[in-house]
């Protein structure tokens, strides 16, 4: 299940196994270490900021240690997007074109109990073999049994029930990998992050990636502005969700071709 990072990614063959028989993998040392405090760096900014809202609207306890939609202008998110860590992994499990569902971020800290300590997947409709969302794990500490590195139940992406959790922790692997590395799973595989008994947080950022006609969890190109999609790479357009917006009235409905807000391509 672990793997030095295909950079070229030639052989789909070793990815199809993985991903068909336990339903995740590990490419390892894959982020610079210098991009990895550049995100940590951030981190403590962007949790200030979600926590004063969590804690706004009465959901602190359940969110704790949790940061969503990381994509801000002129932060660390726009900055790990741009480079399409795992493009061709993720293009070829979705068999076409893709965009950016969610980033978000967990500090896995000492006697918290967020919710992704809890055994489920990331889609709650089973749609198997049709494959709508993949996900990836960004690790910003290493991963280690006492820390709280992420159980997940081999093979369980083929299961439509969730297991019980006797099952689950008793059989469940463990992604034990050191920052830098990118897990990417199915994300109709059973997961929990697991607890964090020692003093130290446990980092990660978390992104989900779907076929273009799900929706995004954050209308992320309303979010930033439509304008300022035009100055995004092509291929950065397309991850954030610019070529597959819904128009909101007849006349942004009513466009030429290459002016449309779901161009073609898109599923």
């Amino acid at each position: 299940m672990k793997n030095s990072y295909p950079y070229q990614f030639e052989n789909t063959k070793d990815f199809d196994t993985a991903m068909d028989k336990y339903g995740w993998l590990i490419y390892e040392d894959v982020i610079s270490p210098g991009l990895v405090d550049i995100i940590n760096l951030g981190f403590a900014k962007a949790y200030r900021l979600r926590r004063t809202i969590q804690k706004k609207n009465g959901i602190e306890e359940d969110m704790k240690g949790t940061l969503h939609h990381l994509l801000e202008p002129d932060n660390f998110g726009f900055t790990f997007i741009s480079q399409l860590f795992c493009d061709a992994q993720i293009r070829h499990f979705l068999q076409g074109n893709y965009i950016l569902n969610g980033i978000n971020g967990v500090i896995n800290l000492k006697h918290a109990t967020p919710y992704v300590q809890n055994v489920h997947r990331d889609m709650r409709s089973f749609t198997a073999p049709l494959k709508l969302m993949i996900q990836m794990i960004v690790l910003l500490d290493d991963f280690t049994l006492d820390n709280g590195a992420t159980f997940f139940l081999s093979g369980s992406h083929k299961t439509p029930a969730k297991p019980n959790e006797l099952k689950f922790f008793g059989k469940a692997d463990r992604a034990v990998a050191r920052k830098g590395s990118i897990i990417l799973f199915d994300s109709l595989l059973w997961h929990a992050a697991g607890k964090n008994y020692t003093d130290d947080p446990r980092r990660a950022l978390t992104l989900s990636f779907t076929v273009p006609y799900v929706k995004q969890q954050l209308d992320y190109p309303r979010f930033l502005g439509y304008e300022a999609g035009e100055n995004f790479s092509e291929e950065l357009r397309q991850v954030i969700g610019y070529n597959a917006r819904v128009p909101a009235n007849l006349y942004e409905f009513y466009q030429p071709l290459q002016r449309r807000m779901y161009q073609s391509g898109q599923g």
